[in-house]
């Protein structure tokens, strides 16, 4: 990854802040996208060299071109996207889920995938890269109160698998990682919900945010080849061998 520009969305907090530290230890040149910009910025100044904070909402489209556009200015170029963004709420029945939430979730979670890979992949054509999409088991399988994070997650597993079948071919290599239940902020909203059998697991089980991170990493790499187009699962005892996450 040396010298390589990576782009991190939802770079504030949780895995995006953890893999901004991980790629930037590999050598590349990491830029940090979110809404919240004192949060990465000063993540940025921790990590130091040449990272580069740029606030950006992934749920606007113009503010996702916008921030691509200050990439190629300021960098030269991208080499890497992660899709990393993510909103858990609204965590409710559909009935009684409130409309503007519940598209929210989509414009964030779905849109926001859309959005980036569009502003991406022509910059990326031109000297090849790897865009991945943060997934979730949610996308495959339903959960009560997470019917807007679920459709949206089933949604942008499958637009994953679309890039990667137009742009393949043009030297792009785009799949998806499901992480498995990760110790984040999200997991706190989750426990705090009460609503489905995610929400009773014990915290003990989480895994730690720089463990998909590394994965990422990891799919950057010769050991990515084999999942183009496809999801890595992190729960799987031998994706976790490979990456050297456990004996």
């Amino acid at each position: 990854m040396q010298g390589k520009i990576v782009a991190i969305t939802g770079a504030s907090r949780g895995i995006g802040a953890a893999s901004a530290r991980v790629f930037a230890e590999a050598g590349a040149r990491v830029v940090l996208l979110a809404r919240s910009g004192q949060e990465i910025e000063a993540l940025a100044a921790e990590i130091g060299g040449s990272a580069l904070a740029i606030r950006c909402d992934v749920g606007d489209a113009a503010s996702v071109s916008a921030a691509m556009s200050r990439i190629v200015k300021d960098c030269g170029g991208l080499d890497v996207l992660i899709g990393n963004a993510g909103v858990i709420e609204p965590i409710s029945r559909l009935s009684a889920a409130d409309p503007a939430a519940w598209s929210r979730a989509i414009d964030v979670n779905l849109k926001g995938v859309f959005y980036g890979m569009r502003a991406a992949i022509p910059l990326m054509r031109k000297r090849g890269g790897t865009i991945i999409t943060v997934s979730s088991g949610a996308a495959h399988s339903p959960l009560e109160g997470w019917s807007a994070y679920c459709a949206a997650k089933a949604g942008a597993a499958m637009l994953t698998r679309a890039a990667h079948l137009e742009e393949g071919g043009n030297g792009l290599r785009i799949m998806g990682m499901s992480p498995g239940t990760v110790a984040t902020d999200m997991q706190v909203k989750i426990k705090a919900s009460g609503i489905n059998p995610v929400s009773f697991l014990d915290p003990s089980v989480h895994i730690p945010a720089d463990w998909p991170a590394k994965l990422m990493l990891w799919m950057c790499g010769p050991g990515g080849d084999a999942w183009l187009g496809k999801e890595v699962s992190l729960r799987d005892d031998d994706i976790r061998r490979a990456v050297g996450l456990i004996e």
